[in-house]
């Protein structure tokens, strides 16, 4: 099966982003068994989402992780759900900067990943990443992209398909003005933890650590 990972371009005056940089790093690294290919798309409104949808359509993946940047944090944020808004404190690199609009005009109110999260969440905790749960991808490309990955997943039981936000990455690579970033590698680390997590749901083996999830406390 194939694995499909998405990263943005940078944007609002940046020269880099750590999504796509992470994305490209595990894209160069991956050794898995499934081929995984990976899809910088704009920062804007009106192209994200068809160009990962032409992705998808090429290559037919039964994982899909997009990722995004979210600057001020130190921590992988696996994102909950995706709503039916956009609301941009800030232009995209089209200029665009909608206020108070449906990403789909006649749709639900919001839609919720199909990435086993709290496995996830577990999972690349013990990889030593720093990680939470997050049950708001806010109302920029980011959740607008979110939301029609998870109206396409919709109801395919055959596929895995969430939104993953990543801290800016720390050092030369592409460190952050305000403090939150992780390196490169942890950034890695974690993507590829959640693939492999989102796999092993595909495949059924999941259910067994069903008590392990549960005895770890993780959050709620």
């Amino acid at each position: 099966m194939t694995v499909l990972l998405s990263g943005f371009e940078p944007f609002d005056g940046a020269v880099t982003n750590a999504s796509w940089q992470a994305v490209s790093a595990l894209r160069d690294v991956w050794d898995g068994a499934e081929p995984l290919v990976a899809v910088e798309l704009p920062c804007t409104f009106a192209g994200a989402w068809p160009a990962l949808e032409a992705a998808i359509e090429e290559h037919r993946p039964r994982v899909v992780v997009a990722v995004g940047l979210a600057g001020g944090t130190n921590a992988v944020r696996l994102e909950r759900v995706a709503i039916n808004v956009i609301d941009a404190r800030i232009p995209d690199n089209a200029g665009s900067a909608p206020v108070d609009v449906p990403v789909v005009e006649v749709g639900p109110a919001a839609y919720f990943t199909t990435l086993p999260l709290k496995p996830s969440l577990v999972a690349v905790r013990e990889a030593g990443v720093p990680v939470t749960v997050s049950s708001t991808a806010g109302t920029y490309v980011c959740n607008a992209t979110f939301y029609d990955l998870a109206r396409w997943a919709d109801g395919r039981a055959d596929v895995r398909a969430g939104f993953v936000h990543v801290p800016a990455v720390s050092g030369p690579q592409g460190g952050a003005p305000d403090g939150g970033s992780l390196p490169l590698a942890a950034l890695v680390r974690a993507l590829r933890v959640v693939v492999e997590t989102a796999l092993a749901d595909l495949d059924g083996r999941l259910a067994s650590d069903a008590a392990r999830t549960v005895s770890a406390g993780v959050e709620h």
